[in-house]
């Protein structure tokens, strides 16, 4: 018994663990990054909803992943799907796991379950200032258990069928990223737009926010890549370092497409190229030199720009553009993985196109089609099933009011007013026309034609 104890002992590095731990308290500094992130882009009036889908994704989904989503993630099950070895983290403890015998396996559970939580906030970018918060919450519960957890497994699980056809992911590119992406597209046009979208400007609110948001998302992430190595090593710190120049890149790269298209920089422009040069990195960063790093930046966020500028044109109102920003460049990101990657820096991976194998950009491309796939359908047949048990949109008058009020009873900025479609700022005691269904609200909410 005691020589059990002593080698359980000898398996767990105190180094490793110690930066695990920290690692995953960043990834949980992601969430209210997240959360200024998109609150600020947003107006004032959907504020404080924008921001709780964020932080109610990463408490609900940690209740489903100790539940059920670990096990169907992370146990041994199919080549599709986890079985329930590890439901209500049976058998998870302060020992060596299956996928890191240097961390308590409890640790690697509570590791990847912030990345289950984050998925879920990522989406709720797409469906702001419509979506009811209910019926978001049940969604995002759904998703979580029958399109993440499927993907993980496929990915990182053992015996994926993605793991076993050579794919590279280190920190989530495809699992978290290209699937939430997806879905945030799908979301977007199965609710339909806002009503007044295309009709008023909508511009963001608080720019300082989404500046202080976009810094938190970046100090995360260090946790969300580096962390994901699973250790203190040499391919953390190089993970850590090609995250940040990745983003570094990201943001560059955004600045120079601004400057060239309109003449002016912007501090939006600046956040979003980071956030786009951090989900870029994101499925290399433990695979790439930092010269990789940089390039991936370069190339990745020209695409998201040209998305982003595409979206705006179309009817599909994606509202803070997250298949733009996390969708194309999960993508871009997953593709060049398979052209920069390189076993100098990390054995365990494989060499990319670059450095003369070929095949595993056609392997990257199989991740990419079939999460792409896989994770629209599922969002199409996942959302048709909410709708059938439950409203998802909110009333006209919700939306001109503002969500904050109709599905939490809170303002952002008491005492705030709120606008018409014509843009014209309203008083709460004065009536609203919106005259192009020309419906009238009255100061108590009702609709009178």
């Amino acid at each position: 018994m005691i020589n059990a104890l002593l080698l359980q002992a000898a398996e767990i590095s105190s180094g490793d663990t110690a930066w695990v731990l920290v690692s995953t308290a960043l990834v949980l500094v992601m969430v209210p990054g997240l959360a200024f992130f998109y609150g600020g882009l947003v107006r004032g009036k959907s504020a404080l909803n924008t921001m709780l889908m964020s932080v109610a994704a990463l408490a609900v989904i940690t209740v489903q992943w100790v539940l059920v989503g670990y096990s169907f993630a992370f146990g041994e099950g199919t080549r599709w799907f986890g079985d329930l070895s590890f439901a209500g983290l049976s058998g998870v403890g302060a020992e060596g796991g299956p996928y890191s015998s240097g961390i308590p396996h409890v640790l690697f559970a509570a590791f990847q379950g912030m990345f289950a939580g984050i998925a879920v906030a990522l989406f709720s970018g797409a469906v702001v200032e419509r979506m009811r918060f209910t019926a978001y919450v049940v969604f995002g519960v759904l998703w979580s258990t029958f399109v993440y957890d499927p993907l993980a497994h496929w990915v990182w699980g053992e015996g994926g069928w993605l793991r076993e056809l050579g794919a590279l992911d280190f920190a989530g590119g495809t699992v978290v990223h290209i699937s939430a992406g997806v879905t945030a597209i799908v979301l977007a046009h199965m609710l339909g737009p806002r009503r007044d979208f295309g009709r008023i400007a909508t511009v963001p609110h608080n720019v300082p926010f989404t500046l202080l948001g976009a810094g938190l998302l970046w100090f995360g992430w260090f946790g969300f890549n580096a962390g994901s190595a699973l250790g203190a090593s040499g391919v953390a710190a190089n993970a850590l370092l090609t995250t940040h120049a990745g983003a570094s890149a990201g943001v560059v790269a955004w600045l120079v497409c601004e400057i060239w298209r309109s003449g002016r920089a912007t501090a939006v422009g600046a956040a979003t190229g980071a956030v786009v040069g951090l989900v870029a990195i994101t499925p290399a960063a433990g695979f790439v030199t930092p010269m990789g790093a940089l390039a991936i930046g370069v190339l990745s966020a020209p695409l998201s720009f040209l998305a982003l500028h595409m979206r705006a044109k179309s009817r599909v109102d994606d509202t803070l553009d997250v298949f733009a920003c996390h969708g194309v460049a999960g993508i871009s990101g997953a593709i060049l993985t398979g052209v920069f990657a390189t076993t100098t820096v990390n054995p365990d991976g494989a060499n990319g196109a670059l450095y003369g194998n070929v095949g595993l950009l056609w392997v990257q491309a199989v991740a990419v089609v079939a999460t792409m796939i896989f994770a629209g359908v599922a969002s199409v047949a996942l959302l048709t099933l909410v709708r059938a048990i439950m409203p998802v949109r909110v009333p006209v008058s919700a939306e001109v009011m503002g969500i904050d009020l109709s599905e939490h009873g809170e303002e952002a900025y008491h005492g705030s007013d709120y606008s018409d479609l014509t843009g014209k700022r309203i008083a709460l005691s004065e009536p609203v026309m919106l005259p192009a269904r020309d419906v009238v609200l009255d100061p108590s909410g009702a609709l009178s034609r």
